[in-house]
C-alpha cells in the first residue's frame, strides 16, 4: 500500500475531535478492500496509534487472515436469530474501548434484526460520533442511487444498500482497483471464494461484461466525488446557481424510486440541491386513499429524504400549476418526471385533455424536463428496456452552492415535555425568534399559515420544517422545538417529534434554499437526532448543534 495514503489519515485523526470516516472502494469482491484496509491498520499502529479491529471478514483468505496477527480484535457479540447463532459487531464494547481508530469490514451490512441500529453504517455513525475514528469498506453496488442501474448491468438485485450520504460524507475515499482479468484469475485460484462456488461464480456475477460495467461505475462515482470536494473547497467564490432540480411524485406512479435514485444522480453530476415534490390533490387525502397506497408512497417520501431530497408535499388540484409554480419559486432548472407507456386516451384528446407530461413540456419556461420511461419496468421489477444514467456534465463553477452564513447555533431552542399540538408550538418558536422585532409577528405568522395550507414541508417522519419568507427581516431567523411526548398535526394526524421553524428575508431566496438543505441533510444524521431526542435542556440541543455544525 502507498505510505502516503496512511499519513494523510494519521494527520487528520491527529487534528480531529470528531470522528473522520475513511472507506476503501471497490468494485467487486476479491480485488483488495480488506486486505488494504488491514495494512493501513497495522501501518497507523507502528506510528502509535490505538487501533483496533471492530469487525473483519476474511472469508477464509489466509493472506487477509495473516494481517490480522498483531491486531487488537473486537470479540464479535453473539445473537441468536430463529435458532440460529450469529456473530455481529460489538458496539457497545467498542464505545467502552474507546480506541482512537477502529477497522470495520463491509459497511452496508445489514444488522440483525432488534438490535440497536438495522445498518453497520448507522453503528459506525454512532462510532464517529464518539469521537473514534473508522476507516471501512464497500463496493459500488451497495449505493442505493445505483440499484437500478446495478440490476441493469449484472441482472443482480442488491439487497444491502446505504444512502449515497455516508460515502459523499466520508473524509477520505480511496479506490482498490485490480484489472477484471486478474480478478477473475484471483477467483479461478480459490482466492476469494471457496472451490464449490468458484464456477457459478464465474459464470454469473463475475462474468467479464459484469465487472468491466462495474469496474466503470466505480471509477465514475470516484470522478464525481473528487470533482464534488474540489467544488465544496470553493464554496462562497462564486454565486450560487439557481438551476435547481426537482422530481414530480404521484401517490399511484409507478416506480417512483426508480426517479427518485435518477434525480439523486442527477442533481449529484449537476451539483445542485434537489427536492422530491408531491401535490396532494383533492381526492389523495389520508382517509380517501387505501392504506396500501399510503404505505407505498409513505416509503417512497422515506427514501427521497435517505437520498438526501428536501421534500415538500403541496395540495392543490391542478397538479401542473402547482408544480410549475414551485419551480419558479425555488428556482428550478430540471423537473424529473415519470411516465407510462402508452398514448394518452384518444377520447381525452378530443376533450381537449392533455397528460401532466405534455402539459409540463408545453407550459413551462426555461426548464428543462427530463421525462423517465417507468413503463419501462415490469410489475415484478425487471426491466424490458433501460432507464438511462443520467449525462455526464461539464462543471460550471456557477455551480458551485454557497454555504448559508447563518449558523445553526444562533437558533432559539425549546423542550417540551407533554404532548402539544403544531400550532401551538409553531406560536411558540415564532414568539422565540420575533422577540426583538415584535412588528413582523403578525405578518411571519400569516406568511407561515400561507405556507402550511399549501402543504408541509419535513425531513423523515418525525421531523417538520414550517417556513417562509417574509418582509422586515434583514437575516433568517430559526428555532426548533424538541417533543418528547410527540407534536400532533391535527389536520392530518401525524405525530412528529421534531419541528423547525424558518424565517428568511423575502429577497434571500437562495439562502433560505441553502438553509432548509443544511437541516434536511443534518436531519439525516441518525447520531445526530437520537442526541436531539434523548436532550433534556435547551442549552443540551444547543451544544449538541455547534458540535454538528463544527464537524461539518
Amino acid at each position: 500500500m502507498n505510505g502516503n495514503r496512511a499519513d494523510s489519515f494519521l494527520r487528520m485523526i491527529r487534528r480531529s475531535q470528531r470522528g473522520k470516516l475513511k472507506i476503501y472502494l471497490g468494485y467487486s469482491a476479491g480485488v483488495g478492500k480488506t486486505y488494504e484496509m488491514l495494512l493501513e491498520g497495522r501501518r497507523l499502529k507502528e506510528d502509535g496509534i490505538d487501533v483496533v479491529v471492530g469487525l473483519v471478514e476474511t472469508h477464509g483468505r489466509k493472506e487477509t487472515e495473516a494481517l490480522l496477527e498483531g491486531l487488537e480484535v473486537i470479540p464479535q457479540r453473539k445473537t441468536t436469530y430463529r435458532g440460529i447463532e450469529i456473530g455481529e459487531m460489538d458496539l457497545d464494547a467498542i464505545l467502552g474501548r474507546r480506541p482512537e481508530v477502529v477497522l470495520v469490514d463491509e459497511l452496508a451490512h445489514t444488522n440483525v434484526p432488534g438490535g440497536r441500529n438495522a445498518k453497520r453504517y448507522q453503528d459506525v455513525e454512532e462510532i464517529l460520533s464518539a469521537g473514534i475514528h473508522v476507516i471501512s469498506t464497500l463496493n459500488v453496488q451497495h449505493l442505493e442511487s445505483l440499484y437500478e442501474t446495478i440490476e441493469r448491468a449484472t441482472g443482480v438485485r442488491v439487497r444491502e444498500r446505504i444512502p449515497d450520504r455516508v460515502v459523499a460524507e466520508a473524509d477520505q475515499l480511496v479506490n482498490v482497483d485490480v484489472t477484471t482479468e486478474d480478478l477473475r484469475q484471483r477467483l479461478a485460484e480459490g482466492k476469494v471464494y471457496t472451490k464449490e462456488g468458484i464456477d457459478t461464480a464465474l459464470e454469473h456475477f463475475f462474468r467479464q461484461t459484469n465487472l468491466e460495467q462495474l469496474r466503470e461505475l466505480t471509477l465514475r462515482e470516484l470522478a464525481a466525488q473528487i470533482d464534488s470536494r474540489r467544488r465544496e473547497s470553493m464554496d462562497g467564490e462564486t454565486p450560487s446557481s439557481p438551476d435547481q432540480v426537482m422530481v414530480c411524485l404521484s401517490s399511484r406512479g409507478p416506480n417512483s424510486e426508480a426517479l427518485l435514485r435518477y434525480t439523486s444522480r442527477l442533481a449529484g453530476r449537476l451539483n445542485r440541491n434537489w427536492y422530491a415534490v408531491y401535490v396532494q390533490t383533492s381526492g389523495e387525502g389520508p382517509t380517501m386513499i387505501d392504506a396500501e397506497t399510503q404505505r407505498i408512497l409513505s416509503n417512497t417520501l422515506a427514501l427521497a429524504q435517505q437520498l438526501g431530497a428536501t421534500v415538500f408535499t403541496y395540495r392543490g388540484d391542478d397538479v401542473v400549476k402547482t408544480i410549475l409554480q414551485f419551480a419558479k419559486e425555488y428556482r428550478v432548472g430540471h423537473i424529473v418526471v415519470g411516465s407510462t407507456r402508452g398514448k394518452y386516451p384518444f377520447w381525452r384528446r378530443l376533450l381537449g385533455q392533455v397528460s401532466i407530461v405534455e402539459r409540463l413540456i408545453t407550459e413551462s419556461e426555461g426548464i428543462n424536463i427530463v421525462v423517465i420511461d417507468t413503463g419501462a419496468i415490469r410489475d415484478d421489477g425487471t426491466y424490458r428496456q433501460s432507464i438511462p444514467e443520467p449525462p455526464e456534465t461539464d462543471w460550471d463553477k456557477e455551480a458551485i452552492p454557497v454555504k448559508p452564513e447563518t449558523r445553526l447555533s444562533d437558533i432559539k431552542v425549546a423542550v417540551w415535555k407533554k404532548p402539544i399540538d403544531k400550532e401551538e408550538a409553531m406560536k411558540e418558536l415564532l414568539g422565540a425568534c420575533c422577540s426583538d422585532i415584535p412588528e413582523v409577528r403578525d405578518s411571519a405568522w400569516a406568511g407561515l399559515m400561507e405556507r402550511e395550507r399549501q402543504g408541509g414541508t419535513f425531513a423523515g417522519e418525525e421531523i417538520l420544517m414550517p417556513h417562509a419568507r417574509i418582509e422586515g427581516i434583514s437575516r433568517p431567523l430559526i428555532a426548533l422545538g424538541v417533543g418528547k411526548s410527540g407534536i400532533r398535526d391535527r389536520d392530518t394526524g401525524r405525530v412528529a417529534k421534531i419541528l423547525f421553524l424558518m424565517l428568511s428575508p423575502v429577497e434571500q431566496l437562495t439562502s433560505h434554499v441553502e438553509l432548509l438543505g443544511m437541516i434536511a441533510r443534518m436531519c439525516q444524521d441518525s447520531q445526530w437526532l437520537r442526541d436531539v431526542l434523548d436532550a433534556e435542556s435547551p442549552d443540551e440541543i444547543h451544544r449538541i448543534i455547534e458540535a454538528r455544525q463544527a464537524a461539518g
